[in-house]
């Protein structure tokens, strides 16, 4: 693994993935490799990554 990748193609670890909420809804969160984004799928938002840091305010999110 390269830059702090991890399998399956997240580039987050999978430990913190298991933390991190969705900051509407509170609901988990999931990685989507075709978005590169973490989706609130109870939101219906996609939060963006930059550098590798998930992005999590409400309007820097895309609709899903």
């Amino acid at each position: 693994m390269r830059d702090g990748a991890v399998s399956g193609g997240a580039p987050i670890d999978p430990w913190l993935l298991d933390k991190l909420v969705c900051p509407v809804t509170r609901t988990p969160l999931r990685w989507d490799a075709a978005r590169q984004a973490l989706v609130s799928d109870a939101a219906g938002l996609a939060y963006p990554m930059r550098d590798g840091v998930p992005v999590l305010v409400a309007r820097a999110a895309v609709a899903v």
